[in-house]
């Protein structure tokens, strides 16, 4: 089981743990199932880049980067080292805990 550190860039948005996360979800699936929203134009697909976040910590534990995947983060908000797309970071078997950082979403939300 996994723990995951939710924090947000987004202004007025508080931080949030979650705990006995399973494996085999994946990171946009896990946020969705607990009613944090991470935007996924393409249905959770990798064909676009609207699920970016940052692992800060646990990158070990994600399945690995594909050469797909790297594609659409290039052509994400504010790419960084530790960009992933959140419907390609699966949870490996095991546990541990992983830190992410979700970027300002408001820029999709005409805010």
């Amino acid at each position: 089981m996994y723990t995951i550190k939710v924090n947000f860039e987004q202004k007025g948005l508080a931080p949030v743990t979650l705990t006995n996360i399973e494996p085999d979800n994946s990171i946009l699936e896990v946020l969705l199932k607990n009613d944090i929203e991470l935007h996924h134009n393409c249905g959770a697909v990798c064909a676009c880049s609207t699920c970016h976040v940052y692992i800060q910590d646990g990158m070990d534990f994600l399945e690995e980067l594909s050469d797909r995947e790297e594609d659409f983060i290039d052509r994400a908000v504010n790419p960084r080292i530790n960009s992933r797309l959140g419907c390609q970071c699966v949870l490996q078997d095991g546990d541990g805990e992983i830190a992410i950082t979700v970027p300002d979403q408001s820029q999709f939300l005409g805010e």
